[in-house]
């Protein structure tokens, strides 16, 4: 009689851990170039930088985050196949930042039990926004930690690299007084305020398969609207305005002012009009239900805007143009000034960076930009 697998008993099924990896392994090939050697399933992923000589002072830009608390939503109604494009977005959009584009990326999925279909519809989403960034996926793990985490939970986390000439790095050094502070939309919540999120249902007695008709959809796929992915688009932009594009920020955990404020030059300020757009419908949805005004929310949410880009007013127009013509509505909230701050209150030295000071002035629009 043959003795059973006491890693099995223990819980851990490395059958499902191999199958898992031959679901995913087609996706994750389509992100390959030629300069991913040995292609799925080595210790450790290989990419040929051989391309970097091409640069005169080649500076290489790295970030890692998680989506958060987004996952609990996923699996409330069994649907995982964009949780991997969010984790894309929180990692690779931090990259552009800095004008970097992005090489590679490896991922890290923990879970109480390999489901293969689900664990491969994760990476399957990974895979999408890592084509979609021009970013090989080179690797990654896959943990079963049963008796710590149930059976359906999971977390996932990533980290990737990219590469910028060290002349051309982003950042407040190069924000000038009379910049013009452009908008480019979110696609929704993208991967920050769920824990705000989740409370607020769950306050309201609402399920995430609950119908939101305001909405067009259940609120679990409305929360779940994959993150908008903004790499591309703004290295093309940056490209096209050669110079004029001074500082970009990822709207992220913080909120506009606090990330703003993070990539202007200290001594400068902007106040970002709230008349020049309307929070989407999920946003108004979930204040109201949560019983907060909108500005209540201003530290947590994005409420619309997934990035802000500091360009020379010069070619403002063009950018505008340009990100539109892309697929990302664009628009004008504020331009940068310096000298003493207006009266009020302003968000200054988010994250440790001793930089600008930003504020949100006036009233959301009552009507589409």
């Amino acid at each position: 009689m043959e003795s059973p697998n006491p890693y099995a008993v223990a819980g851990v099924d490395t059958e499902a851990g191999d199958l898992a990896v031959e679901l995913m392994k087609a996706a994750v090939g389509r992100t390959h170039g030629p300069e991913v050697i040995g292609g799925v399933g080595g210790f450790a992923g290989l990419f040929d930088a051989s391309a970097l000589r091409d640069y005169a002072h080649p500076l290489l830009a790295t970030s890692t985050d998680g989506v958060g608390t987004k996952v609990a939503i996923a699996q409330a109604i069994d649907k995982h196949d964009t949780i991997g494009q969010d984790l894309v977005g929180m990692v690779v959009d931090d990259i552009v930042v800095v004008g970097a584009r992005p090489l590679f990326m490896t991922d890290y999925i923990a879970c109480g039990k390999v489901v293969p279909q689900r664990i491969a519809d994760i990476v399957a989403g990974i895979a999408h926004g890592c084509a979609e960034t021009g970013t090989a996926l080179v690797g990654g793990e896959t943990a079963e930690h049963p008796g710590l985490l149930g059976v359906d939970d999971y977390d996932v986390a990533g980290a990737a690299t990219g590469v910028v000439e060290a002349g051309a790095v982003l950042g407040a050094d190069r924000v000038r007084t009379g910049d013009v502070v452009l908008a480019l939309a979110s696609s929704g919540l993208h991967s920050n305020g769920y824990s705000l999120v989740r409370h607020i249902l769950s306050e309201a007695g609402i399920g995430y398969r609950d119908d939101a008709p305001e909405l067009g959809s259940s609120w679990g796929e409305a929360l779940l609207e994959p993150t908008r992915l903004y790499t591309q688009p703004l290295l093309r932009l940056i490209d096209r305005l050669d110079g004029g594009v001074h500082s970009l920020s990822h709207v992220t955990g913080g909120g506009i002012a606090a990330n703003l404020a993070r990539v202007l030059p200290a001594g400068t300020w902007v106040e970002v009009d709230r008349s020049t757009w309307m929070p989407p419908a999920v946003f108004q949805s979930l204040a109201e239900r949560g019983g907060l005004a909108l500005t209540d929310t201003e530290g947590t949410w994005n409420l619309g805007i997934g990035f802000l880009a500091v360009v020379d007013a010069a070619q403002a127009h063009d950018a505008t143009a340009a990100l539109r013509a892309g697929g990302i509505p664009t628009w004008q909230v504020g331009v940068v000034g310096d000298g003493p701050l207006p009266a009020g209150e302003f968000s200054q030295g988010a994250k440790g960076v001793d930089g600008g000071a930003v504020r949100l002035v006036g009233s959301y629009a009552d009507g589409a930009r």
